[in-house]
């Protein structure tokens, strides 16, 4: 029997489509689930759903188990063949709270921060020092399990653990899959959806969408930047950031506009407040979701567990889709984040990188991609510059690296002097350690 381990469990919805998509897979009808938390609110809720679609999409035939707190993790990975991690160390109250409001003091607004910037430095710190914790467990009782992670941000977090543990990591996001569609629904160009190609590559939240045709093979680009410079000259949308990208970069990039407006010097500017209106930037937009989140839970709740009718159908997450292909050899496409190692010459063999990858009984194959444009790898590098730092901070435990990180990342150097950066970083660690979620753990 296969062993599914979910860390992060009482992420309730997250899990019902992973282990939903999961049992519905034939190869996986009897699975053992092993569902993990330090929230056994969370967890008790995560544990009556999965039970319930066990029962209704499965004929009961999944074990279902569930896993709380620290001193329990390891009999929750014991064995595993694979392990799911979606967890948020601090979660939204304080770890969250505390990333965006302690820079907004020293005049640094932010839109999601979870994957860059000062916000994602933190977050990354923090959780690997939980994930070094995960690692070790691992490499003790389930050594050859595949660690899917799902936790932002998520260049830092997968770099961490390719580098620096034994697990077998690959990163999965939901951009790449939607990239392609979304765009074209937008445009108007729906009809050019069915039997086309693509192919995407660079960093998560930032792989470009590098080449695209229609089934017949005919290149969409052309069309795409005339309708996307029209729209964004006549008309405020959700999207005006990547937009703006195709204009000057020339191409479109996998993750959303509120996201790409944090990464990079270029939009949000103090002294330029028109442009936050310009591109229609919503600002603190990550505080407002957890909020409406938090709020809307109850609700979401009762419809989930309502009379333990719980039902699903299988979603487009990468998870049981990449399980199922190691588990019968049958090859499956991801765009998942790996160690690049070459598959994008013109950036660093270190980085974590996000391109097209082979599934199959023998793991995960990362292809070769060659060369990013010029102007798209130097985009991705000033990413890539803040993601090892942070990356050698964790590791090393030196506060220099974070300064370094915060200084080199694009958005808080443009706005910040080095003496203001020191000075957030170490009020940030200090609020971080005084809430119970050390930065370091070395």
């Amino acid at each position: 029997m296969v062993k599914i381990t979910f860390m992060g469990a009482g992420s309730t919805v997250f899990a019902k489509n992973v282990l939903g998509d999961t049992m519905l897979t034939p190869v996986f009808h009897d699975i053992e689930i092993a569902l993990y938390d330090i929230d056994g609110e969370r967890l008790e809720e995560s544990f009556i759903l999965i039970n319930a679609l066990n029962k209704n999409i499965n004929e009961g035939r999944a074990t279902v188990k569930k896993y709380l707190g620290v001193e329990n993790r390891k009999a929750a990975l014991a064995g595993a063949k694979f392990v799911v991690n979606a967890i948020q160390v601090g979660g939204y109250d304080p770890g969250t709270i505390i990333d965006f409001e302690i820079p907004k003091k020293y005049g640094l607004r932010q839109t999601i921060a979870d994957t860059l910037g000062i916000g994602g430095i933190f977050r990354g710190l923090r959780t690997i020092a939980v994930l070094k914790d995960f690692a070790a467990d691992m490499e003790e009782v389930c050594p050859d399990a595949y660690f899917l992670n799902y936790t932002n941000p998520m260049a830092i977090l997968t770099g961490y653990m390719t580098r620096y543990t034994k697990i077998k990591t690959v990163g999965l996001c939901h951009s790449v899959q939607v990239c392609s569609e979304g765009l074209l629904n937008h445009l108007g160009m729906q009809d050019k959806l069915e039997g086309r190609r693509e192919l995407i590559a660079g960093i998560n939240h930032m792989a470009w969408l590098l080449d695209i045709r229609d089934k017949d093979g005919n290149d969409l680009y052309p069309e795409i930047k005339k309708r996307a410079k029209k729209m964004n000259a006549t008309e405020k949308h959700w999207d005006m950031v990547r937009f703006d990208y195709i204009d000057k970069l020339g191409y479109y990039c996998t993750e959303s506009s509120e996201h790409n407006a944090e990464y990079n010097c270029f939009y949000i500017k103090p002294d330029r407040p028109d442009l936050i209106e310009k591109f229609n930037i919503p600002l603190d937009e990550y505080i407002r979701r957890c909020i409406n989140q938090i709020a809307g839970w109850k609700k979401q709740k009762d419809e989930l567990l309502a009379g333990g009718n719980a039902t699903h159908s299988r979603s487009r997450e990468y998870a049981s889709y990449i399980m199922e292909a190691i588990e019968t050899g049958a090859p499956y496409k991801i765009g998942g984040n790996v160690l690049n190692n070459g598959c994008i010459e013109n950036l660093p063999d270190e980085a974590c990188v996000e391109v097209p990858c082979l599934v199959d009984n023998y793991g995960i194959h990362p292809t070769h991609v060659g060369r990013l444009p010029l102007q798209l790898a130097a985009m991705n590098m000033t990413n890539i510059n803040c993601q090892l730092l942070t990356i050698d901070a964790a590791v090393t435990g030196d506060m220099r690296r974070v300064y370094q990180a915060a200084m080199l990342d694009p958005h808080t150097g443009a706005q910040l002097c080095p003496e203001d950066i020191v000075s957030m970083c170490d009020e940030l660690r200090k609020a971080h350690e005084d809430a119970g979620f050390p930065i370091f753990n070395v």
